[in-house]
């Protein structure tokens, strides 16, 4: 954790491990300020959880910061690393003016533009995420059921295949026991990774009736990723 006395700014994570230490060093903080840590901290994991799971790029985060000053404001910068091509992409959150941690809640995201992707942050996305809720509180019998029923084949967007069907009767089991009230809180919970987020927009697709494709969020800028982590951006033109 640096500090910067003079500014009054706190940069908390870091790369590997070190993102890792966030929620204890935002803890720490919090109790010489007097900030609420358990916000900070939440802020921290859900920027977090939204750009590996409710955006999926092929891009798996490797660095967290996340910048706060004493009077409560923060930003976070993140960073991805497609191992396919070797290139990085940045996300930018900002809490100034900032409505929702799940709908358009970046301030920008760099990297190169992927088109349609798994994007669940999407102002579009809004209805997928409401069928997500609304599965993850139904009797997960009943809804593997229906699930296992549907004709998949004849949906041109979604195949069985697509679907852990055992990692989404576990989570389903869990959300009947904990109940999320919001689809932040649904992100948060312990067992809801990529894949089987993934499982359960493909689900809500179905059933709903609800896309969780959209356009990629990113604007064009490339960062060659290096063996240290660490990247080169190449260029900054937008799209």
């Amino acid at each position: 954790m640096q500090i910067l006395k003079e500014l009054g700014i706190y940069i908390c994570g870091g790369k590997g491990r070190f993102s890792k230490e966030t929620p204890n060093e935002l803890l720490a903080i919090a109790d010489k300020t007097g900030l609420n840590g358990n916000e900070l901290v939440r802020a921290s994991k859900l920027s977090a959880k939204v750009d590996n799971t409710a955006i999926q790029d092929g891009y798996q985060l490797y660095l967290h910061n996340f910048i706060l000053s004493d009077e409560g404001n923060w930003a976070v910068v993140q960073q991805g690393m497609n191992d396919a091509d070797g290139t990085a992409r940045r996300y930018h959150w900002h809490s100034e003016n900032m409505k929702s941690f799940v709908e358009d809640p970046h301030k920008g995201i760099q990297g190169i533009n992927r088109g349609n992707i798994l994007n669940l942050t999407a102002n579009e996305a809004q209805k997928n995420r409401k069928g997500i809720l609304e599965i993850s509180h139904t009797n997960s019998e009943k809804i593997m059921q229906d699930f296992a029923n549907l004709i998949l084949p004849n949906h041109h967007d979604v195949r069985a295949s697509d679907v852990d069907l055992k990692k989404l009767g576990t989570l389903l089991y869990i959300t009947r026991e904990n109940q999320p009230e919001n689809f932040e809180e649904l992100l948060l919970l312990k067992g809801v990774g990529p894949r089987t987020l993934q499982s359960l927009a493909l689900v809500s697709e179905v059933i709903h009736g609800a896309p969780s494709r959209f356009r990629d969020p990113a604007r064009f800028s490339l960062h060659m990723a290096e063996k240290d982590g660490s990247s080169v951006s190449r260029s900054n033109q937008c799209l």
